[in-house]
């Protein structure tokens, strides 16, 4: 079966029946990764090289286990279709920031605020609503990247061992790749993994945006100011993405009771909760076009 045929297979079944509600394979691998990260940066005293170590004891055995039964007669395509399921946060996205953007219409700041906290790790208990609906607007383009169009990236290059090799690597930059204290050294290796995975994929969805959008300003935006964002690739997406919507994004944030002066992001309108909507349907949109070179790549190459 076509890599197109099982990316369109992988997205209709995460659309049908969006994340596992028990079990789900990456909450599993949490665990097993805390254990994992116990055993080699107790007290936070882990260096580069246990970070490393720890790396491929969580990612690579995984990885080659998918492998082993992606290749299997008969049932190896429903591995594929699996991994892709599991790996996508396409729904899941829109189940949390729909209520956002509701919550902002009715002018119920308070359940706003709550709502986005499940998206951000910035503070969330004094925010305005520009304030929160720029928070979920930038969400929702960073996590279309991350959590959808990466992984079908990496999905349709190497298959299943692929997105498996993205998803959990990305897991891990969630979990260790934090500046500070405990995490500084150990975690300096899943975060440039993930930097590395992200680096292809990442200017994809910022040209994806781009097209889908005020193309021109989207361009201007992530020539000028993704350079300034202190993230490789978030940089160039969610520039992009601001600039294609024409909104403003960025500024200041409080994370973890210390305030970030981030720069301006895009340009135009504040946010609002039509902006919250309009991000979403922008990652909607870039997937079906995604899907739809997918398929004609197929047909020409056949």
């Amino acid at each position: 079966m076509s890599v197109a045929l099982l990316s369109v297979a992988g997205v209709a079944l995460d659309a049908l029946l969006g994340e596992p509600k028990r079990n789900h394979p990456l909450v599993t691998f949490g665990r097993y990764a805390e254990r994992i990260e116990q055993r080699f940066n107790a007290a936070g005293r882990g260096w580069r090289s246990h970070g490393v170590t720890a790396w491929f004891i969580a990612v690579v055995p995984l990885t080659l286990l998918v492998t082993l039964f992606s290749w299997l007669p008969y049932i190896g395509w429903l591995v594929e279709v699996a991994a892709l399921y599991c790996a996508l946060g396409l729904r899941s996205l829109g189940e949390h920031v729909e209520p956002v953007a509701q919550a902002l219409r009715s002018d119920d700041l308070q359940e706003a605020r709550r709502r986005v906290g499940y998206l951000v790790s910035r503070q969330t208990a004094e925010l305005d609503a520009t304030e929160v609906a720029r928070a979920a607007t930038e969400s929702v383009l960073e996590n279309g990247s991350d959590a959808v169009f990466a992984a079908i990236f990496w999905f349709a290059v190497l298959g299943a061992p692929g997105v498996v090799l993205y998803r959990l690597s990305n897991t891990l930059d969630a979990m260790w790749g934090y500046r500070n204290e405990r995490f500084e050294r150990f975690g300096w290796a899943a975060a440039k993994i993930d930097d590395l995975l992200n680096y292809i994929p990442a200017r994809l969805v910022a040209l994806t945006y781009a097209l889908l959008g005020k193309t021109r300003l989207a361009l201007r935006c992530w020539r000028t100011q993704a350079p300034k964002w202190d993230s490789p690739n978030a940089g160039p997406v969610m520039a992009a993405g601001a600039g294609a919507l024409g909104v403003e994004l960025g500024g200041a944030a409080i994370y973890h009771g210390e305030l970030h002066q981030r720069p301006q992001l895009g340009e135009g309108v504040p946010a609002d909760a039509h902006s919250i909507d309009r991000g979403w349907q922008l990652v909607q949109r870039g997937v079906w076009l995604w899907l739809l070179i997918l398929c004609l790549g197929t047909e020409f190459y056949a």
